[in-house]
């Protein structure tokens, strides 16, 4: 065993609400006893997604001797608890004595969706509907497990969340075909970003990766991120970068190597 993070969580402090629970990807939490509770060290990837989640403030990441995180074991131990009956966070704090009850909350578990076709500008000039080219959930990187079946070689999109706000042909210009994660490179934890775009890197031999922001100086820190993720996955991976500005519009897109 090495030394490496894994989540640690106060059980003192923690009421049973099951947030964690639906914010891992892995599984790696469940509730027991009316606590949160690791269920095993390799399941626990030690990303984090379940910090922020947290009302209690009980689950921090620590550096201790730990099992690696088994990402064969991982995807195994999901597939047998696809079956079960998703639960409530309710009934999930309410779980029998003993007896672990895990739940996915539909808001956080990794599913491919199916795009409409993408229908001609002359429909979409005529103001019908424009079918959504979202293949994926959930979109956040926070959410987002590494190991999800729609990111093996992917072209996948990094975007900052304010980019489809801006751009009104994001889907049928941007999304269409491509895997995403979205975040905010300002309000969010980026070194947490950088550690699990690196992870998604390592794991899935990406087509291609782009990475598309807003022309605000903040905003650029999402290609830092990019840059840095890249660098710690040990990959020689390009990416096209791409500024749009407040109107919607690309000013410029460049391809950056590391």
């Amino acid at each position: 065993m090495a030394i490496r993070n894994i989540v640690k969580i106060d059980e003192e402090k923690c009421n049973g609400c099951g947030e964690c629970v639906t914010a891992c990807a892995e599984g790696a939490i469940a509730i027991i006893e009316g606590k949160a509770r690791l269920v095993s060290e390799v399941y626990c990837d030690g990303l984090g997604a379940c910090l922020g989640t947290c009302p209690q403030n009980a689950i921090t990441i620590e550096q201790r001797e730990a099992a690696d995180f088994d990402e064969e074991a991982t995807q195994q131990y999901l597939a047998q608890r696809e079956p079960k009956e998703t639960l409530t966070r309710a009934a999930a704090a309410e779980s029998a004595e003993g007896k672990v009850e895990g739940f996915v909350c539909p808001g956080s578990r990794a599913m491919q969706l199916q795009p409409k076709p993408n229908p001609a500008a002359t429909e979409q000039s005529t103001g019908g509907a424009v079918p959504s080219q979202l293949a994926q959930w959930p979109v956040q990187l926070h959410l987002v497990s590494p190991t999800a079946a729609y990111f093996k070689h992917a072209e996948l999109l990094l975007a900052a969340d304010c980019v489809p706000f801006a751009m009104g042909d994001f889907h049928s210009r941007i999304l269409q075909g491509r895997a995403i994660a979205v975040g905010c490179p300002k309000l969010d934890n980026s070194e947490f970003y950088i550690d699990k775009l690196a992870e998604i890197i390592k794991a899935n031999d990406l087509k291609s990766l782009s990475v598309i922001h807003m022309e605000v100086p903040c905003c650029f820190g999402l290609t830092h991120i990019a840059k840095e993720a890249i660098g710690r996955s040990g990959s020689n991976l390009t990416f096209e970068d791409v500024t749009v500005s407040l109107q919607g519009e690309i000013t410029k897109t460049e391809t950056v190597s590391v």
